[in-house]
């Protein structure tokens, strides 16, 4: 499942970040990195962008780039 799909509330962990280049890299600086908790705190009124909660900070994420963070179920990554 990717970001984007996550439930307002929900919470997931990040297994993969996609992306390349300057793009994944910027991911990676804002925080972005596998094995990290991430919840869902809002979107906006058309869905885009979104707000996530992680690393004790609000990030706004574009829904496009969303798409492209890899998330897994925290129970899912307990048992790795």
């Amino acid at each position: 499942m990717t970001l984007d799909k996550l439930k307002i509330g929900e919470k997931a962990v990040i297994k993969t970040v996609g992306g390349t280049g300057a793009l994944r890299l910027r991911f990676l600086d804002m925080g972005l990195i596998p094995n990290t908790e991430v919840r869902m705190l809002k979107r906006a009124p058309m869905g885009d962008p979104l707000d996530i909660v992680l690393r004790g900070y609000e990030l706004t994420l574009r829904v496009e780039d969303a798409q492209k963070i890899e998330v897994g179920s925290i129970e899912e990554n307990e048992h790795i």
